[in-house]
């Protein structure tokens, strides 16, 4: 994908200007609140320096990265400079806010290595050259240089205790106990920003909702070192709210609980592209605006004919295919398109090369020829569907099991041929599919 095909669009870089960026991500419903004195900023037109952090805890982004990911694409395309800080120095430390629980602590190596992988999946996103080329950062260059005392002179002795007490972010720890370790992570950030602020120029940074606290701290900081008088806006804050799912519980997690990853050896494109397809009714007009670069027509377009059609899910397809292929590249977006259709059709699968590429991309099992020998029920189990003969038995009776699209009528059936001498296709019911490859 090249740089003009990520930013689309219209404007200077794709985008409405930066005169136009709270409107847009306005509409988008991706802006939570700001601070004052940043809508005149922007109106003004200069290029505006604005960064969004990235704790470097694992190798991979998620998809709950993907909200400040759009975040930073919308104002590159405004005309602005997106600056990611990668928090090696923080992710040392570990951030409470949204968590009831401490997390741990990394090492320096782990970080390192995290944070290449992380950067390399940034660039799917953001234009790291051009005149407003996106520019990463790491938090541990100028945090791991501070020694204790200079870090409470200089920067503790600007926060009160009651005013750090205040945040949100603490409030909701403090009863299960936070550590003191947590507790500084406040003016750590503030930190960041006051740093960025006076070394680069950077007057935006931008966050979750759960971050406000953290950010306003960064705001104080800078009035503190810079400003006159607490009348001036030195520093802007723009927080996005925090999504959630059909259910109330945070977003960026399958049923089963697990992340959705953009590394696809973790998440699969499949996987990837198969999130997207079942996201409910009910939030794919919010994923559509937040997670692609559709302009407001086709999104309206999408939503009325998803209204009219909920069944044929046009709208839940085309955020699938369009992150897809922006995570993975457009070959990788339409395999997972035809390997989706594939799986979920009640069309027969008799293409070998298909059923390769299913086998590697939904769940899948290994069979043999005592297998086969042992009949329909001794596939079943192979397959991992069934916990037990007599569960296998009873989904048999019920007219609930095929193997290759066959109907299987009784437990003692004889098991069709494989296909191309290698793949079975195992249904139960509906939705419920295995694809087997004999064992070499």
């Amino acid at each position: 994908m090249t740089a003009a095909d990520m930013m689309g669009g219209h404007g200077p870089n794709g985008g409405t200007g930066l005169a136009g960026l709270l409107d847009e991500l306005r509409w988008r419903g991706m802006l939570h609140q700001h601070s004052r004195g940043l809508a005149e900023r922007l109106a003004g037109g200069a290029t505006i320096k604005g960064y969004n952090g990235f704790d470097p805890t694992g190798p991979s982004l998620h998809i709950g990265h993907l909200v400040p990911i759009f975040g930073l694409i919308h104002l590159q395309r405004a005309g602005g400079v997106p600056i990611v800080v990668v928090g090696g120095g923080t992710a040392m430390i570990g951030d409470p806010s949204g968590r009831s629980a401490e997390r741990l602590l990394l090492s320096r190596a782990t970080v390192e290595e995290n944070v290449v992988g992380i950067q390399a999946q940034l660039c799917k996103f953001l234009d790291f050259d051009g005149p407003n080329g996106a520019e990463i950062v790491d938090n541990y260059e100028w945090l791991s240089s501070y020694s204790l005392l200079r870090f409470l002179r200089d920067i503790g002795k600007h926060l009160t205790v009651p005013y750090m007490l205040a945040k949100d972010s603490v409030q909701i720890r403090l009863d299960a106990g936070l550590s003191f370790t947590e507790f500084t992570y406040m003016l750590l950030q503030a930190a960041d920003f006051l740093h960025l602020y006076r070394a680069a120029g950077v007057e935006l940074q931008m966050g979750g909702a759960d971050q406000w606290g953290n950010m306003t701290a960064g705001l104080e900081l800078i009035r503190k070192e810079f400003g006159e008088g607490d009348g001036q806006d030195l520093a802007f804050a723009l927080s996005y709210p925090l999504l959630t799912n059909e259910s109330g519980s945070k977003f960026g997690k399958t049923a089963a609980g697990t992340s959705v990853w953009l590394d696809s050896a973790k998440t699969s494109p499949y996987q990837f592209y198969q999130y997207w397809l079942d996201a409910d009714d009910r939030d794919v007009g919010k994923y559509l605006r937040t997670f692609t670069l559709f302009e407001r027509p086709k999104v309206e377009e999408l939503e009325d004919q998803q209204a009219a059609h909920p069944e044929a899910r046009v709208a839940q397809r085309a955020v699938a295919y369009d992150l897809t292929a922006r995570m993975h590249g457009d070959d990788a977006a339409n395999r997972a398109v035809r390997v989706s259709e594939a799986a979920f059709s009640r069309e027969p699968i008799r293409d070998p090369a298909l059923l390769k590429a299913l086998f590697e991309s939904i769940d899948h099992f290994e069979f043999t020829a005592e297998d086969i020998g042992a009949g329909a029920v001794g596939v079943a189990i192979a397959s991992g569907l069934f916990a037990s003969n007599g569960e296998a038995r009873r989904t048999i009776s019920q007219g609930g099991l095929s193997i290759n699209d066959e109907r299987i009528e009784a437990g003692g059936t004889a098991v069709p041929a494989p296909i191309d001498g290698r793949f079975l296709v195992v249904r139960m019911g509906k939705k419920a599919i295995r694809i087997g490859r004999l064992k070499s």
